[in-house]
């Protein structure tokens, strides 16, 4: 999983810019919609809208579209019939994968996973049929410009933390899945203090418009990941996460992949 985040990060960073970010506005919009439908479309009283928006800001999602995803899915403006869903499967290599999608269309979206998975020999699976081998976790995502990682620590283990990571640019703090809120709200106020945002700011912004944090999710972390160290079998591994998290409707691709940093180095300069 964690070769495959580096990966998929590269890929953004190398890719055609103006594609991917239509194609990833187009999903934020889904996400922020059915949130705001099935929870109200106040970020105050609705996390699950409130993590959306985050998510949105952190891709650079425009306010307008934001707002506009907002009503369709209050009911001020039309939009479509949306359902969340969660498949599972094997890919290639023996890989598990579970898919989070938000769709129209089950049996259109359903059949399309499917052939995904069985063109490269894997198969869809039931309910729990992988799902059993991953543990539910929050992530939340802090860019190493606001805080110093010794602070950091501090702050997030008193308030429930189990883990923090450093990245390439941030830091990355896991907590129990049931401990998420209680953690990200206390590093919200820790971190906007550092920042001096008053009272009087809008919830979830900052002076520059800065998103608080990068990612502020919950994930599904493998308890065994599979490490993968040669450069074909790798390279085809991730293409194949890559093609998954394609797919309009797949809002996020987790697995138990386990790439090396120096085969992601390699295969990152040959693109």
């Amino acid at each position: 999983m964690a070769g495959h985040s580096k990966w998929a990060n590269i890929k953004h960073r190398k890719g055609a810019a103006d594609a991917r970010k239509s194609k990833m506005f187009s999903k934020l919009a889904k996400y922020i919609m059915v949130a705001a439908r099935n929870g109200g479309g106040n970020p105050q009283e609705n996390l699950k809208l409130r993590y959306a928006i985050e998510k949105a800001k952190a891709g650079s999602m425009p306010k307008d579209s934001i707002t506009r995803a907002i009503k369709k899915g209050t009911g001020e403006l039309q939009g479509e019939a949306i359902e969340e869903l969660t498949y599972e499967g094997i890919g290639p290599n023996g890989l598990s994968v579970i898919m989070e999608v938000l769709t129209d269309n089950r049996n259109r979206t359903g059949g399309e996973m499917r052939n995904m998975l069985e063109k490269r020999g894997g198969s869809l699976g039931k309910s729990n049929s992988v799902m059993w081998k991953f543990d539910r976790k929050g992530l939340l995502s802090i860019s190493k410009e606001d805080v110093e990682e010794e602070e950091l620590f501090e702050e997030a283990i008193e308030a429930g933390a189990e883990n923090i990571e450093e990245a390439d640019s941030s830091f990355e703090v896991e907590t129990p899945a049931e401990d998420f809120e209680r953690v990200r709200t206390a590093l919200q106020a820790f971190l906007e203090k550092k920042r001096g945002i008053g009272e009087e700011k809008k919830w979830g912004e900052t002076e520059d418009d800065r998103p608080i944090f990068g990612r502020s999710e919950l994930i599904y972390k493998p308890q065994t990941p599979v490490v993968i160290d040669d450069k074909e079998t790798a390279k085809a591994s991730l293409n194949f996460l890559e093609d998954l998290e394609d797919h309009d409707d797949v809002q996020t691709v987790f697995s138990d992949l386990d790439v090396p940093d120096e085969i992601i180095e390699v295969l990152a300069s040959e693109e």
